[in-house]
């Protein structure tokens, strides 16, 4: 196999095996136990060239990818499964953090085959599941990571009780389900919130984060910045992907001081 030199550009030729190894990017450290992390959606991406647009994300400094998979029930769309997150890794290799974002009717469902096809971690909805406490026990057993998501309209004090247990929690800033929305900016103190009451818990956010609101959710205490349209669709991805996390960054710096 030729050698590829891979370029933060939209030309990548698509189903190129990655052979370099991809790195992901970390902050200076700091005192807090979380750091700034840019996950690219990759459902914003060309789908017909996915496992290059993964490849690309990460070239361009993503820290890690961000993949949704939606059902059409629990949301009103379809994505994809297991499969494609398996052909995925067989394309890019072992480097790439994968998380799962599940808006699926029976996440229960999906927790072996996810991390059978070689995803890291798997975020579910608290909404979707009437045993969260099992759930969560049953995807540690699989060797994942365990994020879980609270939807606009769920409080921030029902994902509480499970704060403890999870490596990850999810606010989304949008409604799930679709790309491109508008950024919710009043699911802001939900955020603030978690980062008052759990202090190193990753916090995700998740719906309409680019440059004009990232401040927002990095000023709540949002360390985990999932962003479609904003990075993918830029035509220098790797200068916003750099912003965001600059901006994150700063703000874990300046709450790290102010303790």
């Amino acid at each position: 196999m030729k050698n590829t030199t891979w370029t933060c550009q939209k030309d990548i030729p698509c189903c190129n095996y990655l052979s370099a190894r991809l790195h992901a990017h970390s902050t200076s450290s700091t005192s807090m136990a979380y750091s700034a992390k840019i996950g690219p959606s990759i459902l914003s991406s060309d789908l017909s060239c996915l496992g290059s647009e993964c490849v690309r994300m990460m070239e361009c400094g993503a820290d890690y990818l961000h993949l949704d998979v939606m059902d059409g029930h629990f949301v009103p769309n379809l994505t994809f499964g297991h499969p494609m997150v398996e052909c995925l890794r067989k394309s890019v290799g072992q480097d790439p953090f994968f998380d799962m974002h599940m808006m699926v009717s029976r996440p229960e469902q999906w927790v072996k085959p996810m991390a059978a096809a070689g995803a890291n971690q798997y975020t579910f909805h608290l909404e979707a599941t009437t045993n969260p406490g099992n759930l969560i026990k049953e995807i540690r057993e699989s060797g994942m990571k365990v994020g879980l998501a609270i939807k606009p309209g769920t409080t921030v004090e029902e994902l509480a009780p499970w704060a403890n247990q999870i490596d990850m929690a999810l606010v989304m800033t949008v409604e799930p389900g679709f790309g491109g929305q508008k950024f919710m900016e009043d699911m802001m103190p939900k955020v603030s919130w978690l980062r008052s009451q759990f202090p190193s818990l990753d916090i995700e956010v998740d719906g309409g984060v680019g440059p004009d609101t990232i401040h927002k959710c990095a000023e709540a205490g949002a360390n985990m910045i999932v962003s479609g349209s904003a990075v993918i669709g830029s035509d220098d991805p790797r200068s916003v992907i750099a912003l965001l996390r600059t901006v994150v960054a700063e703000a874990i710096q300046k709450r790290s001081l102010d303790r």
